[in-house]
């Protein structure tokens, strides 16, 4: 399987009037195609901040991105960024919320139209085609809100905690729905997340950072049985305890 994204000694600082803090120091990885890899660590280590890196948002001080073997800059990979909240419009339609980022890319014809339809009603939302945001469920929202995100065909899916905003019950449910679809659809994925037992239930495999500054501590792959596919499932898995326990451990060390 080859690498889709290649990250090699990425820095970060944030400047202000204050000084200068270091946020991100020589991270280095690099991410299959097709490979869901999520990215733990504690709170503020830089993992938001490393999503920004590579989607192109910030430049980094030092280090290089490479998408397919061609430096991020010049890349015309297509990245598609799936934020906490799912940011729908109240004023629009579902169908108009997931059909707005080909709108404003002016793609939107009578053939994304039938994709679109395609996917709603795959996913379980064409019957609220026409409904206004107001009238889903929060995980049928971050559905909607995923939808928006593959209809663009994205290169790389960045997911910044996505599923955070939900209660634990939805979240659970979500978190096994969305996921699925990813892997259905053999999207490379990238997941931040500070919840490990999300993590293990998702990843392909999992990059440890430390604490700020943050620094690579560990990729760890996370494989199960085939018939361990699903978030769930996973979560029923007797090597499930032992992942944990093991990315627990990378965590708690001190550097």
């Amino acid at each position: 399987m080859k690498s889709k994204l290649e990250v090699k000694d990425l820095c970060y600082s944030y400047h202000t009037l204050e000084g200068e803090t270091q946020a991100l120091s020589n991270i280095s990885f690099n991410v299959k195609e097709g490979e869901f890899f999520v990215i733990a660590g504690p709170s503020g280590c830089g993992k938001s901040t490393l999503l920004s890196l590579l989607c192109g948002l910030i430049e980094p001080e030092s280090g290089t991105i490479a998408i397919d073997g061609v430096p991020g800059k010049d890349s015309h990979a297509v990245m598609g960024y799936m934020l906490q909240r799912d940011h729908l419009f109240e004023w629009r339609t579902i169908f108009d919320n997931v059909s707005l980022g080909l709108e404003i890319n002016h793609r939107l014809d009578e053939g994304s139209r039938k994709e679109l339809d395609h996917m709603l009603d795959t996913y379980g939302l064409l019957q609220f085609r026409d409904a206004k945001p107001a009238q889903l469920s929060g995980g049928m929202r971050q559905r909607a809100a995923l939808i928006r995100t593959l209809a663009l065909k994205p290169d790389i899916l960045l997911l910044d905690e996505p599923f955070s905003a939900l209660d634990y019950q939805t979240r659970l449910e979500v978190c096994d729905d969305i996921s699925s679809i990813i892997r259905t659809q053999k999207k490379t994925a990238i997941l931040i997340t500070h919840d490990l037992s999300e993590a293990i239930s998702v990843a392909d495999r999992i990059l440890v950072l430390s604490s700020r500054p943050g620094r690579v501590k560990n990729v760890i792959p996370v494989p199960f049985s085939d018939q361990c596919i699903r978030p769930l499932q996973r979560r029923n898995a007797p090597e499930f305890t032992m992942y944990f326990n093991q990315i627990w451990k990378e965590l708690r060390d001190h550097d």
